[in-house]
């Protein structure tokens, strides 16, 4: 069994390499969107964001938002960290949202999250799932006759 540490210089100097690449990959990458840091986005005003976001959102503010909507949006645009609680989970996510906590409505609930920076072009019904995933039991009433032969495990 070959000793470990003793070696190479070539096998030496690829260790130090994998240690330094280890280094670089547990640091933290700064945040960008279409190459502008979250600062910068924060300080353009709506006009100079919108052409940086996804077609649809640039549809949905260029042809204004609705009262309802609008309410929300001054909500979480002024909001001091409370909690904004919303049906409305068609409105997009902006810049100026990242920070706060929103409770969106999934058809039975609120669930609550906090929008980070990754959200921002994003829909707020999309963090909120309507659907839970399907979890298959056993076979129950009108299965095969044969079904009810399956070993128990």
């Amino acid at each position: 069994m070959p000793k470990r540490g003793s070696g190479s210089a070539k096998a030496a100097r690829r260790r130090a390499r994998k240690r330094a690449g280890a280094a670089d990959a547990r640091r933290k990458r700064e945040f960008t969107y279409r190459g502008h840091s979250l600062e910068e986005l924060q300080a353009m005003s709506l006009r100079e964001l919108l052409p940086l976001l996804p077609a649809r959102v640039r549809r949905t503010y260029g042809r204004e938002l609705s009262a309802e909507h609008q309410v929300v949006v001054r909500k979480l645009q002024d909001g001091d960290g409370e909690l904004v609680r919303t049906h409305r989970r068609d409105i997009p996510i902006l810049p100026a949202f990242v920070g706060r906590k929103v409770a969106v409505h999934n058809g039975k609930e609120f669930v609550s999250f906090e929008i980070r920076a990754q959200m921002i072009g994003h829909y707020l019904g999309e963090f909120a799932m309507t659907r839970k995933p399907v979890k298959h039991s056993g076979p129950g009433v009108g299965a095969t006759r044969s079904s009810k032969f399956l070993p128990l495990k």
